[in-house]
Formats: structure tokens, C-alpha cells, sequence
């Protein structure tokens, strides 16, 4: 593709910061050595953190800015930021003010893209809504390209993309929050409050998400909650004029609503039933949303057919209720992913309503639940009430322990230990990890769930989520 070479060429005069050596960045920086551009790496790691990665790029001639003053003194020309660091943290900020251009791998991608984007975002669903309507697409004949968020750079694989595939695109609050261009389709899931801990408010959260259609055209089609209030109200500033809106509780002019445990399609007020929600095989209520706004976004290109058999067979995203093995009778789950309230409170509620379920429900005396992690500044009010009407046994560790442990105790459902008994639900706590997990095991008894949902990141004791996931199926599979 011409685009990419044109603009690696446009480069070749100028001094370029790419900071953090992570996955998102690190085909970057390839290519950007490959294209003989003069580059310097900035990440607060060691190079023996780093690991090869960090000898070959110095290697490839790439000037390396590690430890703790890697942000001092940016006098490149062009800065690239990693999704992690704030654009208005001081020092990008004093770059910025001697003339540097601040900008991302994504950002540069949708300057590039020559194909149709879809986009999706929100507090919660956003990578199974993504992976959701990447299978749609490609059961439907499409050439799609995944990535973003997801933990796929697009940037680097430029040149394979072709204008008649189709780029579906996860973007969080941090890559958004910078972006002034908005894809062809705009998916917004949901918003709740999330990454209190970095953004400055959760107005600056919610400004952030709008970027997704905010720089849309008329032509183009954004795709909104109508059951959350805060992006229902999001159509009201959408220059796009197809505008589609999914629920699970009214049913919207044009999009895709739920009914009498069916999915219908609505255009202009026409309804056309789609599928028995029951034939979606994964499990909760909130995916039940996923496959709606997945259905909404690829309206009018994939079949009502390939959405039945997609629902049908699509077995979900890694960390996100996966179900990793049944023991004496006990079902384990892996929701790492879940990594605040909002996103817990769903896991909670997929096993204990079985109304739209087909994985089998636990009652809420069956299900034993683990939790804790690395406060977001996000309350667990909410989550507690939920806890302590549908959990048997609460396992807690990690730093928001005692947190979570208040807000279950505080809250209305709670039944306080009597002379001879525990409270309701049982609370147990530990500082280790693999600790609790083994504790969740032995007090589960034949016909319970385990479910690992912490309702906080991993960063106490993991490097993501990722990690916190593979060692909790690795203690369940290798349990004798």
C-alpha cells in the first residue's frame, strides 16, 4: 500500500520517540528501523526487563531511553504514545509546547486504513463484541482485520489490508482520548465508571469514548446502548445519520431489541425476528447485549442466517466466563477480564438468571466467587448488594480485600455471623493468590460454580490480566 511507504517516507528527515516497548509498540518500531528511520525507544523499563527485544532494536540502530528519566528531555520531532501514558502528562505536554507532534499507532492507522473500519468501545463487552462481529464478518465471506485494544497492532500490517476488507477495531479511553478520526462504524457498548485511577474524572472518561463518532460522517453508522443513559444520549451529538440503537428492554425505531426472549431487527419501525436468544451459547444476560450490538453493526452486510449460526457456535474470548474444567461435580470459570464492579456484577448475574442462559445456572447458594485486586477508585456499593444476594461464599485477596469485604457486609442482603453460624454470604479472606483459589476449591461442594471475577486489575500482583488468568486455570487443571 502506498499510504504506509509514503508516510514511513515522510520520516526519513525526523526524529522519532516511540514510547513503550510493549506489544502495541513493538511492530512500530520495526518498521520504523526497517524504514531507516532515526528512532528512539523510551520505556521505563531495564534493557534486561525488555529482554531481546531491546538488543535488537539497539541492534537495528535505535537509540535507547530506559529507567526512570525516560521521558526526560523529548526534543524528537515526532512522539508516539503508548495507550498507557495520559497526553497530558508534563512532559509530553512540555514537548509538545517546543514544536513535537503527538500522535499514536492507532491514530496513524486510521490516517492510513484504505479499507472500511468498524470500532467498537464501552466499559465492558468490548473485545467479545469486537470478536463477535469479526466471526459475523468472516462467516459471511469478509476479509476482516482484527486488532487494537485486543492486543493486535494494525499499523505494521498496513500493506495486507485491501479496500474491500473490512478492519473491526477494540479502542479504550486512552487511545481514544487523543484521536480526531472517527471509524465508519461506531459501536459503543456501554459506560459505566471505569480508569477513575488515571482519568481525570469521569467526564474526561466519557469525553474520551466519544471520539469514536464524534469525527464521523453523515454517510457513516454508529451504534448505541439505548438501555444506558449515558450513551443513549450520545445520538444527540452523532453527526453520522444511521444511527441504530440496540436493548434489552425497549424496542428502538431502528436496531435491534429483545423480546420475549427473541432477538428482532427493527428498520423504521418493521420488525423481523433474528433468533431465539437461548441459542447463544455463551452464558449471561450481557452477551446476550454483545451479539446485539454485534448484530446492529453488521446490519445490512452479514444475513440473519450467518448470525444464527455464528450465535450458535461461537465459543467466546479467552479470560471473558470461560469455563475452564468440571471437578468432582464443581464448574470452574476464568473471568479475569473483569476488572471492575460493573464487569463482575454481569459474571455474577449470568450464573444466577437463567432466563437467557443455555451454559445451566447456579442458584445463588451455588456459586462461590473470587475477588480483590488493585483498586480503580471505582466503589463497590453496588457490587456488594449483589454479592450478598447471590453468592454462597465470597474468597477474597489482593489489595481492595477489606474493601470489597465493607461494601458486602454493608450491604442490605447481608445476614450478620450469629452465636453458632457464619454470615451470609461466607467470607473468606487470604493474602495469597494461589491460596485462595485452592480455599474456593475446597469448600465447593458437587453442583457449585467457582468464578474467578475480581472486579479490579491484576497490577497488585500480575503483570494484566492475561497472566492473573493462566495461573488460575493452571492451579484448577493441575488439581488431582
Amino acid at each position: 500500500m502506498g499510504d504506509l511507504r509514503s508516510y514511513l517516507n515522510s520520516l526519513r528527515h525526523r526524529n522519532v520517540a516511540v514510547i513503550g516497548a510493549g506489544v502495541s509498540n513493538t511492530p512500530l518500531i520495526n518498521i520504523l528501523l526497517s524504514a531507516g528511520i532515526r528512532t528512539t525507544v523510551c520505556d521505563k523499563r531495564s534493557s534486561a526487563e525488555i529482554g531481546e527485544d531491546a538488543v535488537r532494536f539497539e541492534n537495528c540502530g535505535a537509540k535507547l531511553k530506559l529507567g526512570d528519566e525516560y521521558l526526560n528531555d523529548l526534543t524528537e520531532d515526532i512522539i508516539f504514545r503508548t495507550p498507557g501514558l495520559m497526553p497530558d502528562n508534563p512532559f509530553l505536554q512540555a514537548a509538545v509546547a517546543q514544536g513535537a507532534v503527538l500522535t499514536s499507532e492507532m491514530e496513524v492507522f486510521f490516517k492510513l486504513c484504505p479499507c472500511k473500519t468498524i470500532a467498537i468501545t464501552g466499559s465492558d463487552g468490548k473485545t467479545t463484541t469486537t470478536s463477535i462481529i469479526a466471526e459475523l464478518l468472516k462467516n459471511e465471506g469478509k476479509t476482516v482485520h482484527k486488532g487494537g485494544n485486543i492486543g493486535t497492532p494494525l499499523l505494521s500490517k498496513a500493506d495486507d489490508i485491501k479496500a474491500e476488507d473490512i478492519a473491526v477495531i477494540e479502542l479504550s479511553s486512552f487511545q481514544l482520548i487523543t484521536m480526531q478520526k472517527s471509524p465508519n462504524t461506531a459501536v459503543v457498548t456501554n459506560l459505566s465508571p471505569n480508569h477513575l485511577d488515571i482519568h481525570n474524572g469521569m467526564d474526561e472518561y466519557i469525553n474520551a469514548k466519544c471520539n469514536i463518532f464524534l469525527h464521523q460522517k453523515q454517510s457513516d453508522r454508529a451504534v448505541f446502548n439505548l438501555d444506558n443513559e449515558t450513551t443513549r444520549k450520545f445520538a444527540e451529538n452523532a453527526p453520522a445519520e444511521d444511527i441504530l440503537f440496540f436493548s434489552r428492554l425497549n424496542k428502538p425505531e431502528n436496531g435491534i431489541f429483545l423480546e420475549d426472549g427473541k432477538i428482532f431487527e427493527s428498520v423504521n419501525g418493521r420488525t423481523t425476528e433474528i433468533m431465539q436468544a437461548l441459542d447463544i451459547i455463551l452464558p449471561g444476560v450481557h452477551n446476550i447485549e454483545n451479539f446485539m450490538a454485534a448484530f446492529a453493526a453488521v446490519s445490512g452486510i452479514v444475513s440473519h442466517n450467518t448470525m444464527r449460526k455464528t450465535a450458535k457456535s461461537f465459543q467466546g474470548v479467552e479470560h471473558r466466563l470461560e469455563f475452564v474444567r468440571e471437578l468432582r461435580g464443581v464448574r470452574y470459570y476464568n473471568d479475569s477480564i473483569a476488572s471492575g464492579p460493573s464487569r463482575t456484577i454481569a459474571g455474577i448475574k449470568a450464573f444466577t438468571e437463567p432466563e437467557y442462559s443455555r451454559q445451566g445456572s447456579a442458584k445463588s447458594s451455588n456459586l462461590i466467587l473470587i475477588a480483590g485486586g488493585k483498586d480503580k477508585g471505582i466503589s463497590f456499593d453496588e457490587l456488594g448488594e449483589v454479592i450478598a444476594e447471590r453468592v454462597k461464599t465470597l474468597v477474597l485477596t489482593g489489595k481492595t480485600a477489606d474493601l470489597i469485604r465493607a461494601a458486602v457486609e454493608a450491604a442490605p442482603g447481608y445476614r450478620c455471623p450469629g452465636e453458632n453460624s457464619t454470615g451470609t454470604p461466607e467470607i473468606l479472606q487470604c493474602n495469597d493468590f494461589t491460596e485462595a483459589v485452592h480455599l474456593a476449591s475446597q469448600v465447593a461442594e458437587s453442583g457449585d460454580i467457582v468464578l474467578l471475577s475480581p472486579a479490579c486489575t491484576s497490577f497488585d500482583r500480575f503483570k494484566n490480566f492475561e497472566e492473573r488468568g493462566n495461573v488460575f486455570k493452571d492451579i484448577i487443571c493441575n488439581m488431582k
